[in-house]
């Protein structure tokens, strides 16, 4: 589910237990080098708007912060809340499951419209 674009990037829900969303270049770059100060500025401006409104809102034990691209080569930043009580802590969401998820969050559709909000706002 997209819930930002604009001609440089675009903001996707992932799919999981977690709040989890991941910031693409708009252009299939393969290395973040190969970005213009405009589009890494907008991926970085956005990545640090998600995480300041994910530890307002969610109160995560942590944030973390991703960028493979093995599997999808394409220029993409995962912005993840962690918390004690989900399913992989301390381990990352692509590690071994510890225990079934057990921890209360708030509603996501909210976050996500005040999010897309103050996107629309920083473009």
């Amino acid at each position: 589910m997209t819930i930002f674009e604009n001609s440089l990037i675009f903001v996707e829900l992932h799919d999981s237990e977690i709040p989890w969303l991941k910031i693409f270049t708009k252009e299939p770059y393969k290395e973040l080098s190969e970005c213009d100060m405009a589009i890494r500025k907008a991926l970085f401006d956005t990545a640090l708007l998600i995480e300041q409104e994910m530890l307002i809102y969610f109160q995560p034990e942590k944030i973390n912060w991703a960028s493979f691209g093995n599997m999808l080569p394409r220029v993409h930043i995962h912005i993840q809340a962690r918390f004690k009580e989900d399913s992989y802590f301390p381990e990352p969401m692509w590690g071994v499951k510890q225990r079934e998820f057990a921890a209360q969050l708030p509603p996501l559709a909210p976050f996500l419209e005040s999010l897309a909000q103050k996107m629309h706002k920083l473009f």
